[in-house]
């Protein structure tokens, strides 16, 4: 792959993505059904005391494990990237910092899963997650499509 910057204009601005592609919402699907089952608490929980709920601790983990080998994979996409390198690096923090939010706020849920202002917490730091996951895949995609058509061009030649 050349060195050199794409010169073909997208006419697209990497600082306002929304979801808009099939595509990016089945890349999430997984990761939405991970935090939906996070949050979820039974509707009349019992009031005995309860130790740590494995179960959200084992998804919490799994969540964190996706967001870092996605990191891992941006990282090395970033390496590479000649197009939006300063936006791209900027996703890459953004999913970091949410990530680690979605961390520390999950934490606290899962010590007592049923108490609203927690698992409030936790839905808007995985909300604010997706949101950066989003952004920073819809980024990938823009990479890829300046690449090709970079490439048609020259082909076209």
């Amino acid at each position: 792959m050349s060195t050199k910057a794409p010169s073909i204009k997208l006419k697209i601005d990497p600082r306002d993505l929304q979801i808009q592609t099939f595509t990016v919402e089945k890349l999430l699907e997984p990761l939405i059904i991970q935090v939906t089952t996070l949050v979820n608490c039974p509707q009349n929980p019992s009031s005995k005391k309860k130790g740590r709920s494995k179960r959200a601790r084992v998804l919490l983990a799994s969540v964190e494990e996706a967001t870092w080998n996605l990191l891992d994979k941006g990282e090395k996409i970033a390496k590479e990237a000649i197009v939006f390198e300063e936006e791209f690096h900027a996703a890459l923090a953004d999913v970091r910092k949410e990530s680690q939010a979605l961390k520390v706020s999950a934490e606290a849920f899962t010590s007592d899963p049923c108490y609203l202002p927690k698992r409030q917490a936790v839905v808007q730091a995985a909300r604010s997650l997706l949101t950066a996951v989003t952004r920073l895949l819809i980024l990938a995609d823009m990479v890829d499509v300046a690449y090709l058509l970079e490439h048609l061009t020259v082909v076209s030649r």
